[in-house]
């Protein structure tokens, strides 16, 4: 199937061919249709199968419709991170290039003179933070009396951030005669019932099962002393099997530190957390995106907004303590159909943590120790063993990894 056979108008399936994507992922086979049909829709997808056109193709499409109400305010989606609401307003303008629209992304952590200013001159798409959405509404910079379509992106992050009040003062605001469209990874109980809240007789589509990675990554576990953790991810990196890793680690302090260590030992890499300013944060994207910064040292919440095709291995130096940010971690790898490898740094203190991710996605994960760095306690075994992780390029061919 075609973009064309979705229902979609020339000029945004042509958009979409400028952006070089010809066949549609199935959260937009299946998602797109019944969203230029007007419904309501809970999509739970893994992250990286494309639905941010899921949902922006439908609402650019009706947008489209009437030159008369151009430039109101008629779309808002709400996202959890401002990478996220940057990621999300790249695309809207990148699909929406041919038809004449407006979009404006209003976040935290930046002055809001500039944002003021594009709502006054007017948008017809508003991709917003909670929070500063809020600021600007108290402030009487948003008018929202023409809002025709809701979007709720990553509903289970916002929820998991503490959002809920913020998206529950917001729904209040905005006119109940509206379409609804709710994106999750995950689908817990509070994002059920925020749906109840938000979407009325909704449909729902779901083309993973819940709490999944994809399934072109492989994962693996690597047991080691927590002392030689970053000793042993020095010794993978040096393998120089990929260009582009993503780094996980549990607190600010630890991306800064790890950082520095790696810088020290020769390896290139760029933290990227909270307490960066936007712009550093910014300029540390676009870098890595372009190429020109290859390991990046992330923490859970700064990497949400991250959808970077080329990522070829996804690095837990800490285990998650919730099992589900496991999923949200590695799903960074092997985006819209690619592949990718998922490595846990896993010390012994960290083995019950692992059990309960195993026990999420069900699957039991191969160890594969770093020659020179056993740990000295032996882990408990997978059901699977696999030989231990070479010191040379031969891992390349096995895994059918080449540089690009």
């Amino acid at each position: 199937m075609q973009f064309a056979a979705l229902g979609l108008k020339p000029a945004l399936v042509r958009a979409v061919a400028d952006e070089g994507y010809e066949v549609p992922t199935p959260i937009q086979r299946e998602t797109i249709p019944l969203a230029l049909a007007g419904r309501d829709v809970v999509g739970s997808a893994q992250t990286g199968t494309g639905k941010t056109a899921a949902f922006l193709l439908p609402i650019l499409d009706r947008l489209s419709e009437s030159e008369e109400r151009k430039h109101k305010l008629r779309a808002l989606i709400l996202v959890p991170t401002r990478e996220l609401a940057e990621q999300v307003l790249e695309r809207a303008r990148a699909y929406g290039k041919h038809l004449g629209l407006k979009s404006a992304a209003v976040y935290g952590g930046v002055g809001m003179e500039p944002q003021t200013k594009a709502l006054r001159h007017g948008v017809d798409i508003v991709v917003a933070t909670p929070g500063r959405l809020l600021d600007h509404m108290g402030r009487g910079h948003v008018d929202f009396s023409n809002v025709e379509v809701l979007v709720l992106d990553e509903a289970d992050r916002m929820l998991d951030m503490g959002f809920a009040p913020d998206v529950h003062r917001i729904l209040d605001e905005i006119p109940t005669e509206r379409q609804t469209l709710l994106f999750s990874a995950t689908i817990s109980h509070d994002v059920d019932r925020l749906a109840h809240r938000a979407l009325r007789e909704h449909a729902e589509v779901e083309t993973a099962r819940r709490a999944s990675p994809a399934d072109g990554i492989e994962h693996g576990i690597v047991p080691v002393d927590k002392v030689r953790k970053k000793d042993a991810l020095l010794a993978i990196l040096k393998l120089g099997l990929v260009k582009q890793a993503l780094i996980f680690t549990r607190t600010k302090y630890g991306a800064d530190k790890l950082t520095r260590n790696l810088r020290k030992d020769g390896i290139p890499a760029e933290a990227l957390h909270g307490d960066k300013a936007q712009s550093v944060r910014q300029r540390t994207m676009d870098q890595f995106r372009s190429g020109h910064v290859g390991i990046l040292v992330a923490t859970d919440l700064a990497a949400r907004g991250i959808d970077v095709e080329g990522i070829e291995l996804v690095v837990n130096f800490d285990v998650p303590t919730d099992p589900e940010v496991y999923v949200h971690r590695v799903g960074r790898t092997a985006r819209a159909g690619a592949e990718g490898l998922a490595l846990t740094l896993m010390s012994p203190d960290e083995w019950l943590l692992m059990a309960d991710i195993e026990k999420l996605v069900g699957l039991q994960f191969p160890r594969q120790m770093v020659p020179g760095f056993e740990p000295s306690v032996a882990p408990p075994p997978p059901r699977e063993q696999r030989p231990a992780l070479p010191t040379g390029p031969s891992i390349r061919a096995r895994r059918g990894m080449r540089r690009r």
